[in-house]
């Protein structure tokens, strides 16, 4: 088991990569629950479109990855 020290020095590193975490959660379910407010689809597409956010997610976690690697080199 860590002590509180090293889980606080683990949390403050990675601080960022949760608040953006936390930021593309809340503005995916936003524009999912907007397109489920306006159009009214069937419920099938309302959890395709929450699961696409998982896929998106990662997407766009490779591709920062890719684009800080480049910026590097």
């Amino acid at each position: 088991m860590t002590d509180v020290r090293e889980w606080i020095a683990t949390a403050r590193e990675e601080r960022w990569g949760i608040l953006t975490d936390l930021a593309f959660a809340v503005v995916w379910v936003t524009l999912v629950e907007l397109i489920n407010y306006f159009l009214e689809p069937p419920t099938t597409v309302y959890y395709l479109l929450m699961l696409a956010g998982i896929v998106a997610y990662f997407g766009f976690l490779w591709n920062f990855d890719l684009a800080t690697s480049q910026q590097n080199q």
